[in-house]
């Protein structure tokens, strides 16, 4: 018998002594004058425990012993560290491993080597793109909102493995990584579409600026990460002291980021009051505002599709707060808010924790904000931005509406 094996039987050794020396204790006392005592909620979780790890402990070791396969020890704790979870059923909730979670670190801090697309499980467990990231190999290879990637390298994927599918995409500049893309042609068909797309060293650049018609600010933020609002501070000073007279904030497929980035950017525009507040199934409330001090001039946010998580933050409370116009297409509709924790082995997790409220009280999670002014793109518009500003038309109406107001 292994030492392993041998160390196992004595933990359930103990424990079931335990609880034997637990239960003669209170049997002891089981009858006091003729009443029956039942035994102690104590008592009832150290019964049900042994139960619940001594099935745990019993299959791993069947497995070890009986698996045609030699069986990696780490692996098999991993999966049971993933699988729970897997059980949540919850596909913002994930175990990640040392490297998965210095990976997901990386991507929060702003630079990686990879395609650039942001992906998140869908209720058809297909890895589902959220938006490619503005200038990247994944927008030059025409990646789209909504794309289901089912192969990488060949190897077949869905959401339940996507974590993996991630780390393949990555990896040093100048190298290769082949796609397979699922996509739903006009008549609502499967279109199967093969991509091969040469990975280079991501620096989200996640804010850019511009003046339009001398004296309309334009701002697009792709994601919120650790350096988008020193970054937006900065453009945003750039177009003021050149004395614009309204902005255009372009939120379009920007899949979200850190809450705190994007409560700092609504704090510039909104006036005293509540930017989001999130709550607890236990009702628990925490409430992030804005101050007095804001910037008091025309906005347009553009929104879409792609817009989500903390872009829908920013766009509701923009909305509840009456403070500009919403331009575009329905938003994403993810409402949920996840806790981000660091083990001390260096892997960690994400927990869905709380939902968030727009300040009207609003949840928006799988169903989106419906801009004021709805615009639908022509399907050949392959690119958006004041670099294709004759096609995009979503832009064309953000510009007439600033000048409406501010004529």
């Amino acid at each position: 018998m292994s030492k392993k094996r041998i160390i196992t039987l004595m933990v359930v050794l103990i424990l079931l002594t335990n609880i034997i020396t637990f239960g003669a204790t209170n049997l002891l006392t089981i009858k006091y004058k003729d009443k029956v005592i039942v035994p102690t909620r104590e008592y009832e979780q150290l019964t049900s425990s042994y139960k619940k790890y001594s099935k745990l402990i019993g299959l791993e070791n069947h497995i070890k012993d009986n698996f045609l396969k030699d069986v990696d020890e780490n692996k098999l704790m991993e999966g049971q560290l993933k699988g729970l979870f897997q059980a949540l059923e919850d596909p913002y909730s994930v175990y990640m491993t040392e490297e998965e979670f210095i990976s997901f670190a990386e991507h929060t801090q702003g630079l990686y080597g990879g395609i650039g697309v942001i992906v998140t499980p869908g209720d058809d467990n297909l890895i589902t793109v959220v938006s490619p990231i503005e200038g990247t190999p994944g927008e030059r290879a025409g990646l789209k909102t909504g794309d289901k990637i089912i192969k990488v390298n060949g190897e077949e994927f869905t959401a339940d493995n996507m974590d993996k599918a991630v780390k393949l995409m990555k990896g040093e500049p100048k190298t290769t990584v082949s796609i397979t893309v699922l996509r739903k042609d006009k008549d609502g068909k499967n279109d199967y579409i093969d991509i091969d797309i040469v990975r280079e060293e991501i620096r989200l650049v996640t804010v850019k600026s511009d003046v339009i018609q001398e004296d309309i600010g334009y701002i697009k933020i792709t994601s919120f990460d650790e350096l988008t609002y020193e970054d937006f501070k900065k453009d945003l000073n750039t177009l003021m002291n050149k004395n614009v007279s309204g902005i255009i904030l372009d939120l379009r497929n920007n899949p979200g980021g850190l809450l705190n980035v994007c409560v700092d950017i609504a704090d510039e525009f909104l006036g005293e009051g509540v930017i989001v507040y999130t709550e607890t199934r236990h009702g628990e409330r925490a409430y992030e505002r804005s101050n007095k001090k804001h910037i008091d001039i025309p906005l347009v946010l553009l929104v879409n599709e792609g817009s989500a998580s903390a872009s829908e933050i920013l766009a509701g409370a923009v909305r509840d707060h009456n403070r500009g116009i919403l331009i575009g297409n329905k938003t994403f509709g993810k409402g949920v808010v996840q806790r981000i924790r660091e083990l001390s082995d260096g892997s960690g997790f994400k927990l869905t924790v709380s939902e968030y409220f727009t300040p009207n009280g609003t949840n928006i999670h799988g169903i989106g904000i419906e801009p004021d002014i709805i615009i639908d793109l022509p399907e050949n518009v392959q690119e958006i931005g004041i670099e294709n500003l004759s096609e995009d038309i979503q832009l064309q109406t953000a510009i007439e509406k600033i000048e409406e107001i501010i004529r």
